[in-house]
């Protein structure tokens, strides 16, 4: 019961949050210059004001902002995120058509950017008490201090030059092989090598986060007086680290991940810009381009969707990491 109980308040502050966020992505997209009748009339070849005056009414765009605002909720409740002008199709349908590859991204960045980056801090962190190898502890927080101050778009192209350009290693843009049309295993592959880049480049700047706050959380568990008991009464070193502290410093690093999805989620844009890679990331940068509102309303829509969801998940996550931690609190 309190599991349950806890998952309905979340799940309704998590209606109450994505209602919030539709509102205000909603106002603040209405503020920027431009018009979207003005830019399809001139991509018509058109400029007589009737024209345009009637792509309005066509759009709504004549509209009050509070009844476009209840046209537009009335919409999503139906599952109708409206009609793409520039792409001629139902928002719905292009974001479902790229929302695939954003999570397959976004998915396997994650996964390298926490199991690296755990590992990574594992290591230092052992390291920092062994006198033979504490340059390893210097190293690789220095290197992670690297990533971190690195912006992910000049990391990404660097990437490129070296690995695509310079050696011909893997392929720079795109998903697939064009004109390849593999099939089965073959196309697995394929994706999987135009995906090594990209995993990469969004991956490095998180994984230093992870590296460095896994670190820091074992440091301190180690200190703990349990840990001082559990060595005096002569566990083995590999034990205490896997089932005394890390277990425990593993609990802020859950924590964070759970942020850190959200701001993933914008990185993809970045990396998706860069690598040509057919998610929705590309697309609401190229509907910012192009005024597409009901566009780029619907991938803000998912975005934030995405992101809550990833948060309710890092709360189930974070309760079965610590039993302690019940749900109704």
């Amino acid at each position: 019961m309190k599991f349950l109980s806890f998952l309905v308040s979340r799940l309704w502050k998590a209606l109450g949050v994505i209602l919030g966020v539709v509102v205000f992505n909603f106002f603040l997209i209405r503020l920027a210059p431009g018009d979207p009748a003005s830019i399809m009339a001139g991509e018509a070849a058109s400029s007589d004001p009737g024209y345009v005056e009637q792509l309005r009414q066509q759009f709504g765009l004549d509209l009050p902002l509070y009844q476009q605002l209840f046209v537009y909720l009335k919409g999503i409740f139906q599952l109708d995120l409206g009609y793409s002008y520039r792409n001629k199709l139902p928002v719905l349908d292009l974001i479902l058509d790229r929302l695939p590859a954003t999570l397959l991204l976004m998915g396997c960045a994650f996964i390298f950017s926490l199991i690296i980056g755990v590992l990574l801090g594992v290591l230092a962190s052992r390291s920092r008490y062994t006198s033979r190898h504490q340059w390893l502890d210097s190293a690789i927080m220095t290197g992670a201090l690297v990533l971190y101050a690195t912006p992910l778009f000049w990391l990404s192209l660097l990437m490129i030059i070296f690995f695509s350009v310079t050696l011909g290693w893997l392929p720079a843009f795109g998903m697939e092989s064009i004109g390849a049309h593999y099939t089965g295993w073959a196309r697995v592959g394929d994706i999987a090598t135009h995906l090594i880049l990209p995993v990469i480049s969004l991956g490095c700047f998180f994984m230093a986060v992870y590296a460095r706050l896994t670190r820091a959380s074992m440091l301190e568990v180690m200190g703990m007086d349990f840990i001082k008991t559990a060595r005096a009464k002569g566990v083995p070193a590999g034990q205490v680290i896997r089932k005394h502290v890390l277990r425990n410093a593993l609990l802020p690093v859950v924590t964070f991940a759970g942020i850190q999805l959200g701001q993933m989620a914008g990185g993809a844009v970045l990396t998706e810009t860069v690598f040509a890679w057919p998610g929705i990331g590309r697309l609401m940068f190229d509907a910012l381009l192009q005024r597409d509102y009901q566009l780029l309303l619907g991938v803000f829509l998912v975005t934030a969707t995405m992101v809550v969801l990833f948060n309710l998940l890092t709360d189930l996550i974070y309760r079965f990491i610590d039993p302690r931690i019940e749900f109704g609190s």
